[in-house]
């Protein structure tokens, strides 16, 4: 499979800055980029996991329409080791985003989605993302169980 053709005919455009392939589907194909915090014109990029596989962006997105992202954080309101997870989840995602900038972070004051507070969840996107890509995100894994979780073909 040619991943530098598969990501941006799924994404439409072509991602920012360098990127590899963090997590792929049963058929082969990547669903999710790691991008470096760095981009190549030397911005800093917090988003670490991206999602590129156009099922599950869509997916997600009814998911938000109707209205699952306030379930979310109502669930993590009322679950101490839920949230727990979560703010293990952010400091995972940080460590992950320092290592793929070779040791340097260029933006540790934001986690996941660039929140400054974990648990002010605004991007489910973000979420499934980091959790396709291996980290233990709670949010991501609550958010996948809802999912048809891969297209038919």
């Amino acid at each position: 499979m040619d991943d530098a053709a598969t990501v941006p005919r799924q994404l439409g455009r072509t991602p920012r800055g360098p990127w590899r392939v963090a997590g792929r589907c049963s058929f082969g194909y990547p669903v999710c980029i790691a991008t470096a915090p760095l981009i190549t014109n030397g911005e800093r990029f917090p988003t670490l996991y991206y999602l590129t596989c156009p099922h599950i962006v869509a997916e997600v997105s009814r998911l938000e329409s109707a209205g699952f992202m306030e379930s979310v954080r109502a669930m993590l309101s009322a679950d101490q080791a839920l949230a727990s997870r979560l703010l293990d989840a952010d400091e995972s995602y940080r460590k992950a985003r320092a290592n793929e900038g070779g040791g340097i972070d260029p933006t540790p004051e934001v986690g996941i989605a660039g929140q400054r507070d974990p648990l002010a969840v605004k991007c489910l996107h973000a979420h499934v993302a980091a959790y396709r890509a291996g980290i233990d995100d709670p949010v991501g894994e609550l958010v996948t169980a809802e999912l048809i979780a891969e297209c038919g073909d």
